[in-house]
């Protein structure tokens, strides 16, 4: 199958020009594997998953890492985190040597990272695929857009939507989420991620959560932090500023894809989202993550932030460059009317100069200034 390339190519090309050991974390299945194999052919690698690999590499972890070669891909190595003590004694001594290494797990890694390679690692995350890396998606209707999601197997017709999101969640469940804690009852867990589902682009409520599921506040945290470390949900924190104004404290939470939220929601086909009463906050999360890839595919960190105040004034997405901001707000509308950029003109009075950009994104085919078409976010706001 044809190679999808990557809007992230460039970025990691250049980290890996400057630093011994590149570090590319992800969602499962976001195409870090295939990524790194055509990105760095010239790479030997070597899968983690192996366990008979795994094995080897535990009778003699340094063995491993001084003769596997000089430019090497090491897959998912959360499975060996101990590897990276003996990567930075072999980077130390032969700094020409290159290791690309890849991860689904952020928690693990990032320990490791922080304590053994710090000042000789650069990082990247990649997610699943941006709109803009498949143009022939601009002709798909936007319910099956958001129910497909951007995994690249159900993009490329590999694996149906359906089989993939329900085996998806099986695997994450009993591998990934038993590798990061050990949580005794799975069924409530999983009943824990729907729950989270349904609170896609709202404020996260621990007390609330608790109540509903008969556990803890910090089991809530510590759960949701489970989600955040292995690429099912990110929260969107609140934006401050210096202004005479009660704003709000509480993230939002999103999910990275859409098509794993539909699945957790119950949505079996993708015609059931058009009267579906989340269709707008799921339209809204597709909004998100898209300028969210659009950041990590330049190898920046997150500057995406929404604005609330108290009394309900809000503003879906501030994105912050530099001293300036970016502002949209998303409706998931097929019609446009100027009553959707209310908030926006409200915000541009209160920011004044300091707001750069205003838009409105939402599903529609009318495309007067300051407004754009989903489709087009990435090329128009980037």
């Amino acid at each position: 199958m044809e190679y999808i390339f990557r809007n992230i190519t460039p970025a990691v090309i250049r980290g890996s020009q400057y630093f011994p050991v590149t570090v590319i974390t992800g969602p499962r299945q976001s195409g870090k594997s295939t990524f790194c194999r055509n990105t760095f052919p010239d790479y030997i690698e070597y899968n983690l998953e192996d366990i008979a690999l795994r094995e080897r590499i535990a009778d003699d972890p340094k063995l491993f890492i001084s003769e596997c070669g000089e430019k090497v891909i090491i897959d998912e190595m959360q499975h060996v985190p101990s590897l990276f003590s003996y990567i930075q004694v072999e980077v130390d001594r032969h700094p020409n040597r290159r290791f690309i290494v890849t991860g689904s797990s952020n928690f693990s890694l990032m320990e490791k990272i922080t304590q053994s390679l710090a000042g000789r690692a650069v990082l990247f995350t990649l997610l699943p695929l941006a709109l803009n890396e498949i143009p022939e998606y601009a002709d798909t209707d936007t319910d099956s857009l958001l129910f497909n999601g951007l995994f690249p197997s159900v993009v490329t017709g590999q694996r149906p939507a359906d089989l993939f999101y329900s085996a998806y969640n099986t695997t994450y469940v009993e591998k990934d989420v038993r590798q990061l804690k050990n949580i005794g009852d799975l069924r409530l867990f999983q009943k824990f991620m729907r729950l989270a589902a349904g609170r896609t682009g709202s404020e996260i409520n621990g007390v609330q959560f608790g109540n509903e599921l008969a556990i803890s506040s910090p089991t809530v945290k510590s759960w949701t932090s489970i989600l955040e470390a292995s690429y099912i949900l990110f929260p969107l924190q609140p934006y401050y500023a210096n202004i005479n104004k009660r704003l709000t404290k509480t993230p939002k939470i999103y999910f990275y894809d859409t098509g794993l939220l539909c699945h957790l929601l119950g949505i079996e086909r993708s015609e059931h989202l058009c009267n579906h009463p989340l269709r707008g906050a799921i339209f809204e999360n597709l909004a998100v993550i898209e300028l969210l890839k659009q950041r990590f595919n330049e190898g920046k960190t997150n500057n995406l932030f929404f604005y609330r105040e108290n009394k309900g004034r809000e503003v879906d997405i501030i994105r912050a460059v530099g001293e300036y901001l970016d502002i949209f707000e998303v409706k998931s509308a097929h019609t446009y009317n100027t009553g959707l950029s209310k908030n926006l003109h409200y915000l541009k009075q209160l920011f004044n100069e300091k707001v750069k950009t205003s838009a409105i994104i939402y599903d529609g085919d009318f495309i007067p200034p300051d407004v754009v078409n989903i489709r087009q976010l990435t090329e128009k706001f980037c």
